[in-house]
């Protein structure tokens, strides 16, 4: 299992479409709008490397994102 967070930087007043529109995407988990410097934070499962490339590229083709980064996790969860 590949996992990351992709944090997304939107237009003025998306953050929420983007995040329901994100939250669609096959491998995304999680998507919520948030405060701060970026406006929405996915969590995205995949199985391999390649599956999470087709994620990411899914995700920063919707409409209102500005910038994207993403985080690839490296570790096991902690509790």
């Amino acid at each position: 299992m590949v996992q990351a967070y992709i944090l997304i930087q939107t237009e003025v007043g998306r953050a929420a479409a983007v995040a329901s529109d994100v939250a669609g995407i096959d491998g995304v988990s999680r998507a919520e709008d948030v405060t701060g410097p970026y406006d929405v934070i996915v969590h995205v499962d995949s199985n391999d490397d390649a599956a999470l490339s087709d994620t990411i590229t899914a995700v920063q083709k919707v409409p209102g994102i500005t910038r994207t980064l993403t985080c690839s996790v490296v570790g096991s969860p902690v509790a």
